[in-house]
């Protein structure tokens, strides 16, 4: 309803446009209609291209969302060169301890785990890591991510020992700031067990 007012009273490359496609894209992405979602994200991109400068956060946001539809795709090359772009603008547009940067960094640290490119998924996971705990309180979800993330890499590399610390330290925060239900304090619970039998 709000796209078809603005597609209305709008010009086509309004700014506002562009956040009703991607805010409608947003919905496809997390019920899973993953081309419908891409669609709409490209939709928005255009728009944004256009109307807004090459550096701008706005932008950094479209690549990102775009990556992260490839990622879910397993379109992994693609992924990769969207939130590269992403992180490009963010790194010139935003201080360099801010929360999206660290997000950028988690993603392509995803992406680089995904195809078993563990080295650089580990070097990416360490810089989301580092800001993370520059800008955010010691027991904040984010950072149960990084450590659950950073341990599974080191599962994956057969290093069992670091990864024991680092799950730990993933359920101690999640069970801090989440709660006992959330489904990812199960997964990093379920993690911390899988290293112990490892072990």
């Amino acid at each position: 309803k709000a796209l078809g007012i603005r597609q209305q009273s709008l010009p086509t490359n309004h700014p506002d446009l562009a956040s009703s496609y991607n805010n409608i894209g947003n919905v496809y992405n997390s019920m899973g209609e993953y081309a419908k979602a891409l669609s709409y994200y490209e939709k928005a991109l255009g728009i944004r291209q256009q109307s807004l400068p090459t550096n701008h956060p706005d932008l950094a946001g479209s690549y990102n969302n775009i990556g992260n539809v490839y990622g879910k795709m397993r379109e992994y090359a693609k992924a990769l060169s969207y939130y590269e772009k992403a992180l490009a603008i963010w790194q010139q547009s935003l201080p360099p301890n801010h929360p999206h940067l660290a997000g950028s960094y988690n993603n392509i640290g995803l992406v680089y785990d995904n195809m078993g490119e563990y080295a650089k998924a580990l070097s990416y996971y360490e810089k989301a890591l580092a800001i993370r705990q520059q800008s955010l309180p010691p027991n904040h979800p984010d950072l149960a991510g990084s450590y659950n993330n950073i341990g599974l890499v080191y599962v994956n590399m057969g290093e069992y020992a670091k990864a024991l610390s680092l799950c730990k330290r993933a359920v101690e925060i999640a069970k801090q700031s989440l709660p006992p239900n959330h489904p990812h304090l199960k997964f990093y619970k379920s993690n911390l067990d899988k290293v112990k039998n490892k072990l």
